[in-house]
């Protein structure tokens, strides 16, 4: 491939330009209104503002970013994450026109991107799963028949979902109805598509995906796991490699299901298969994401892989250049999405103007970042702005670099995730590793966050007033 067009923005667009320009090859970017200044057009060979900044009237327009890439020659469209980056019928229109999509093919994209479906695929293969209905249901009555048989409480999930949207916890019969009536609802403005399915809901599991990387010539292997259970309204914000948790054998038991998982709809180029491990540890297949995952960097700290790089020449036609045997785990990573929200106000959006955006540096710190100071945060889009990644020799020391980035990471005009990633980097349970997906219901409270800025700005007060009294002093003594 000579010329790529990324069909994304913000940080992860200059991620995937960045290993481009590292492999010699030129790079379009595609922007909206809203973005005309943004670091991934300044970034780009070639840059065409492709509508208005509503993402339904530019970054999720294919047919207009597909003509503008066959205007400009390109040779392969990388999709990202997120926009069309998990559409089947973009993906199929880029095959149709003789330009690669860096990614699945849309078969797997299609299977994988309805749960049932998925279910249903990776069935044969004798994978462990959630106990549940595995059809889609919208019968109120034989819901809630279903529900007494698996036994509250259970989880009401969206067929076609993600991102935690048309996703209920029902405790007992009572709330079932309306709670179903409400994902049903969700689920249908979020994805067009009203269909739920039912299974049991696991109290305290820990959110663990495996990696994997498939070619065009059969080649399966896994890249180890990330730990993803810090989470805030099912999304998460703060992801390590490896897991604190997992044994040697059940890494070696999670990855071969993985691996199996992609077989089972021939999937091709990077993936994660995303699992639930209980408090026995049990694990269960929960989904899988046909797309680069936005903590993806961990993975390449522990691995030593370019994952963009092995997307680009996996969609080229090359042959992996690794056998399974040759994959292993080197340190520990840890990654906190830095988004523009307030955790002191239930991790609203924070918009506003960047008056101050700087970034930390240091040995073991990196920062896959997408925006500038003197930069307005706009409302239109995803409100993360970067992730803040670390890596140590141990887990212990990964927190400590990421403790210390935290602090030197200075932004000032809009709220931010930093203070809650200090929060959970300081917090036993997360560096005991004992934690799961319920951490933050379980341990964070703004108002504790609100007690640690106040303690910090009376010790900050009491050295400012040492300081005087022995410039004070100095200043007092005879010459």
């Amino acid at each position: 491939m000579k010329k790529i067009l990324i069909a994304n923005r913000g940080e992860i667009a200059v991620r995937i330009m960045k290993t481009a320009k590292k492999m010699g090859i030129q790079t379009v970017a595609v922007f909206s209104t809203a973005d005309r200044n943004a670091p991934h057009v300044k970034m780009a060979d070639e840059a065409v503002c492709i509508g208005e900044a509503p993402s339904s009237q530019s970054y999720l327009l294919g047919d207009k970013i597909l003509e503008v890439a066959k205007q400009l020659g390109v040779d392969g469209i990388h999709p990202g994450y997120g926009f069309l980056s998990e559409n089947a019928q973009f993906a199929n229109k880029c095959e149709q026109n003789n330009i690669t999509f860096i990614g699945p093919n849309s078969h797997a994209i299609e299977v994988m991107g309805n749960k049932l479906a998925a279910k249903e695929t990776v069935k044969a293969y004798d994978i462990p799963m959630v106990p549940g209905l595995d059809e889609a249901i919208t019968d109120i009555d034989k819901a809630k028949q279903v529900a007494a048989q698996i036994g509250f409480p259970i989880l009401i999930k969206a067929a076609a979902g993600g991102g935690g949207k048309g996703m209920r916890i029902v405790e007992n019969e009572k709330e079932f109805e309306s709670q179903m009536q409400r994902a049903i609802s969700e689920a249908t403005n979020a994805f067009g598509d009203g269909s739920v399915f039912i299974e049991k809901y696991i109290g305290a599991p820990r959110h663990i995906e495996i990696q994997v990387l498939a070619d065009k010539h059969g080649n399966i292997v896994h890249l180890f796991e990330r730990e993803c259970s810090i989470q805030r309204r099912h999304q998460k914000v703060v992801e390590e490699a490896p897991s604190a948790v997992l044994t040697p054998e059940i890494r070696q038991k999670m990855g071969a299901a993985a691996v199996q998982v992609a077989a089972s709809c021939d999937y091709v180029g990077a993936g994660t298969v995303e699992f639930l491990l209980d408090e026995n540890k049990n694990f269960y297949f929960l989904e899988m994401n046909t797309r680069l995952q936005v903590e993806h960097p961990v993975t390449e700290w522990i691995t030593g892989l370019d994952l963009v790089e092995m997307q680009i020449r996996i969609a080229d036609g090359e042959v992996l250049p690794f056998k399974q045997e040759d994959l292993k785990i080197q340190g520990h990573a840890m990654e906190l999405r830095v988004y523009a929200e307030d955790p002191l106000n239930d991790f609203l959006p924070s918009v506003g103007h960047l008056d101050t955006y700087i970034l930390p540096v240091g040995e073991g710190i990196r920062v896959d970042n997408g925006i500038e100071q003197g930069m307005d945060v706009p409302i239109y889009y995803d409100p993360m702005l970067a992730k803040l990644i670390t890596y140590g020799k141990t887990r212990e020391e990964a927190i400590q670099v990421m403790r210390q980035a935290i602090q030197n990471y200075q932004v000032e005009g809009i709220s931010t995730t930093l203070p809650f990633g200090q929060f959970v980097m300081e917090h036993p349970a997360f560096k005991s590793g004992d934690f799961d997906t319920n951490f933050v219901k379980k341990y964070y409270h703004a108002e504790l966050l609100k007690e640690q800025y106040q303690e910090e700005a009376q010790i900050a007060a009491y050295v400012a007033l040492q300081q005087y009294l022995d410039d004070q002093k100095q200043l007092r003594l005879p010459n």
